[in-house]
């Protein structure tokens, strides 16, 4: 008899029943996007629907997916909805570019990112964990409520700092991840101006103050360069050989200008922290409320660290930590969607011979938050379940099911570094300490850039005694 507890189901909009109003519609697009969609997202391979005179494909079959994102790629540009929002804060950062620009930024970020580089970082990510954590020590046996959240999104920028830019980041702030929130409040949302297309230059009063909290990111960008080129003209061989001192060299007539270093260097800051820290908050709330996970994970992470294991090697000897945090990815994706546009007419046909018509111009949208949420491809869509992740379950999810880090030759380019990152930051702090949620513990999943939990998630840290006598 299978004695495992019923898995936990987290917060989530339940799918609409009744298509809402063309007014319901801008409500919930400015309130929180992930509560419109109804039933047919989650239970069909594809819908046609219209917004606002705009054609909509909604996409959730693998292999359409595929065709769309890899097979035909080169018919497919970013969606006009999509750039109106992003553009303004990343303009032609690695994220908003398009053609050649895009093409010269991935090829000058990508030496950074391959897997073995990536894994060079394990020690400093390492360091910085254990550094960070030091501030639950004060909690005493009885432990303290702090804001998850908030404080995911200071351990990632610590190490996203140390790790691509050697702890040189010019910031005179002390309070990172609240600058982090109020510009994303301000300038990650669709605004109703977005929505009619209207041109960037039309005022968006949902924006309004978010260009002085962007001014005031762009101000520590302009900074870290300054401060990094003066090193580099006073001696190149003390400069670091990191992300930031890679990128300004590959400035030039042949390279990337000024303006499109700095829009990769704020893509980085910005969104590069922000999705893993949404993930990482999202998987200690879920393995809070999944004790048998975990206590896996407890016993998992005290016998690596007990071997003195080196970082690098953890992602592959915690299978069931980096699983957990794959669930927290598949039910709350840090990018809920992913949105094209296609530049010809296209067709594509499944194995059944039912054929799609993609018309030029139309509006393809494939959403990770449903796709991962599909009655049709996942068992129990909507609860907490690492052991779809463990490795002898994994070759049943097909690569184009599950896309926390998309697909295709804009897949993100951070995905390993990503992954390490997380699994190493869970190891540390669970090592050490464990987390609860408390009364007032009540996130709802609401997206802006990412997919965060509306008012922050407060949870009670304790100290873990049994692991340091592991």
């Amino acid at each position: 008899m299978d004695m495992r507890p019923d898995p936990f189901v987290p917060p989530a909009p339940l799918p609409r029943t009744v298509p809402p109003s063309r007014l319901e519609i801008i409500r919930i697009i400015l309130r929180n996007p992930l509560e419109l969609w109804g039933e047919p997202s989650y239970t069909l391979p594809w819908i046609r629907t219209s917004f606002f005179g705009q054609h909509t494909l909604i996409v959730n079959d693998p292999g359409l997916i595929k065709h769309v994102l890899v097979d035909n790629a080169a018919n497919y540009r970013m969606s006009d909805i999509r750039q109106l929002v992003l553009r303004p804060i990343l303009r032609d950062g690695l994220l908003t570019a398009e053609g050649q620009v895009w093409k010269r930024s991935r090829k000058a970020v990508a030496p950074v990112f391959t897997p073995r580089h990536a894994k060079g970082f394990a020690g400093q990510m390492l360091r910085q964990s254990e550094e960070y954590v030091r501030k639950y020590e004060g909690a005493g046996p009885a432990g303290q409520v702090f804001d998850i959240a908030a404080d995911m999104t200071d351990l990632t920028f610590a190490i996203l700092a140390e790790t691509l830019f050697s702890g040189e980041i010019v910031s005179s702030s002390g309070h990172f991840a609240d600058d982090v929130n109020e510009l994303l409040h301000r300038m990650g949302r669709v605004d109703p101006m977005d929505l009619l297309r209207a041109p960037s230059w039309v005022p968006r009063l949902t924006r309004i103050g978010g260009q002085k909290v962007l001014e005031k990111f762009r101000a520590i960008v302009r900074d870290t360069m300054d401060m990094r080129l003066a090193k580099m003209k006073a001696d190149r061989a003390a400069a670091p050989d990191d992300f930031l001192t890679l990128l300004l060299e590959q400035a030039g007539p042949d390279g990337l200008t000024k303006e499109e270093i700095e829009d990769n260097i704020l893509t980085f800051i910005g969104a590069g922290h922000e999705t893993t820290a949404r993930a990482l908050a999202w998987t200690l709330y879920c393995v809070a409320n999944s004790p048998h996970i975990r206590e896996a994970m407890e016993a998992e992470i005290d016998t690596v660290l007990a071997t003195d294991a080196e970082p690098v090697e953890w992602l592959d000897l915690m299978p069931v930590t980096r699983a957990a945090f794959e669930e927290a990815l598949r039910l709350y994706p840090p990018a809920p969607s992913i949105n094209r546009a296609a530049i010809a007419d296209d067709v594509w046909t499944n194995a059944k011979g039912e054929k799609v018509e993609i018309p030029a111009d139309i509006t393809v949208l494939i959403m990770p938050w449903t796709l991962h949420r599909h009655e049709l491809y996942w068992d129990r869509p909507r609860a907490y379940m690492p052991e779809r992740f463990f490795p002898e379950n994994r070759g049943s999810i097909g690569r184009f099911q599950f896309l926390p880090f998309g697909a295709g030759p804009r897949v993100c380019i951070g995905a390993t570094f990503a992954l390490q990152e997380a699994v190493i930051a869970l190891a540390v702090m669970m090592h050490r300490f464990r987390f609860d949620q408390t009364e007032a513990t009540n996130p709802w999943p609401v997206q802006k850039l990412t997919t965060q939990p509306q008012n922050g998630l407060p949870m009670r840290v304790t100290p873990r005694t049994i692991s340091r006598a592991a």
